[in-house]
């Protein structure tokens, strides 16, 4: 990428992106997804499951509104993909504080998937990192730690 003219370095040309980066990052991420759950499905698992089980295990237990804001999801993504970890048993929901308030806590045997899992993440991951280079990886994962704090730093959008 050429460097981008500023105050700083006014010699430096302008640089335009190209395409449509939605379509760009979604043919990305379909695609690392692929990776992922390819290496999960070793496990019964799906990458979307690893990741609420991991979290329901590290933050649990926790109220649904809470989980969905610690992971970035809407409340019906995460209600959506909850439903087949209750029906296979391995997380639950209770009750809360209160007999309105629900907490989402994960099973012995959803811990037990978890960690039989987590090795088939781990080699996904290594495998991942092989094939881009990890100083691609790291590149990718500063970018899009830029990208998220600069949705983060502007008011949420009400529809």
């Amino acid at each position: 990428m050429t460097p981008v003219a500023t105050a700083s370095n006014p010699a430096a040309p302008e640089v335009k992106p190209l395409g449509c980066t939605n379509l760009k990052l979604r043919q990305l991420t379909r695609r690392v997804t692929q990776h992922y759950d390819q290496h999960l499905a070793l496990a019964g698992l799906r990458i979307t499951q690893y990741s609420l089980l991991a979290h329901v295990d590290k933050l649990g237990p926790l109220a649904p509104g809470e989980l969905a804001r610690r992971m970035d999801m809407g409340a019906s993504t995460l209600t959506r993909n909850l439903r087949p970890l209750v029906a296979a048993g391995w997380v639950e929901m209770g009750e809360g504080a209160d007999a309105r308030s629900r907490l989402i806590r994960i099973t012995d045997t959803g811990r037990e998937v978890r960690r039989l899992a987590q090795r088939q993440w781990k080699a996904a991951q290594l495998a991942l990192n092989q094939k881009l280079g990890p100083a691609t990886v790291v590149a990718l994962h500063t970018l899009l730690d830029q990208g998220l704090a600069a949705f983060h730093a502007e008011p949420a959008e009400e529809h």
